[in-house]
């Protein structure tokens, strides 16, 4: 049975389409077979393995919360694509926004992703959801399925400010929804080593949380090379093997592994 890892923060721009498209490769080259899915209305997931064009494709996650909610059958693996790199890709697109609005009429709304997770779980190892920049009832579905949730935190003042709000929704989740949810860690991302600012938000997110919340030891480094993989389809992996990046994530998998299904 796989573990669901739901990755989440409120702000956009933090890392979290990058984050899960490279752990899932990096999981997947540890010899684990993962699923993600594309719970944005943006498709930064879709696009930045290689469907430029979400809005374009017919069966995405939306289309099986709509079947679950119509009550219409489906199968496992509808609309699941195969990435080259070893992972599997739910899509997601613009179809998300509409759902998300009329989530809110739906007896057991927070449940209905749970309900789609429930029925792939015992296929995969690892089921990786990046989650929409909000906290609405996607987000909220999203943690009441997972085992655990990841959070990747831009290494700037604004993002780490953020972060209470996103806690308290998370133990709320965890109280009234998902006892069972716990905080996979805080991910330290696009931080640029050579400047006291960078150090100094790390220095205040480990001072701040450490206590109580797992900060993973291998921050992402900010770069250049990271930002284009989302043009070509590719992880970081293939496009610059042997950067900082690169490496950063590979021992990000490895202790995501570490920490147990």
């Amino acid at each position: 049975m796989a573990k669901v890892i739901a990755v989440t923060n409120q702000k956009g721009g933090v890392g979290k389409s990058t984050t899960v498209s490279n752990l899932g490769i990096g999981l997947s080259n540890l010899g684990y077979k993962v699923l993600t899915i594309d719970l944005d209305s943006q498709g930064s997931l879709t696009a930045s393995l290689g469907f430029p064009h979400p809005d374009k494709l017919e069966n995405t996650i939306a289309t099986i919360m709509t079947n679950i909610i119509n009550e219409k059958p489906f199968g496992w693996d509808d609309g699941i694509i195969h990435h080259d790199e070893g992972i599997d890709l739910m899509p997601g697109n613009i179809e998300l926004s509409g759902l998300e609005v009329s989530l809110v009429n739906v007896m057991g709304r927070e449940m209905v992703l749970k309900e789609y997770i429930e029925t792939v779980r015992e296929h995969y190892d690892y089921i990786l959801i990046d989650c929409m920049p909000s906290l609405g009832m996607l987000t909220i579905n999203a943690l009441a399925c997972a085992d655990t949730t990841l959070i990747p935190v831009q290494a700037a003042y604004l993002p780490v400010k953020g972060l209470e709000q996103l806690l308290k929704t998370i133990f709320k989740v965890k109280r009234q929804i998902n006892s069972r949810l716990e905080i996979e860690g805080i991910l330290i991302t696009m931080v640029d080593a050579r400047t006291t600012y960078a150090k100094d938000i790390c220095e205040l997110i480990k001072d701040s949380y450490a206590r109580n919340i797992r900060i993973f030891h291998n921050n992402i480094p900010l770069s250049v090379r990271a930002a284009e993989i989302s043009a070509e389809g590719i992880s970081i992996f293939k496009h610059d093997p042997k950067g900082k990046v690169s490496e950063a994530y590979k021992c990000l998998a490895k202790e995501v592994s570490e920490n147990g299904k």
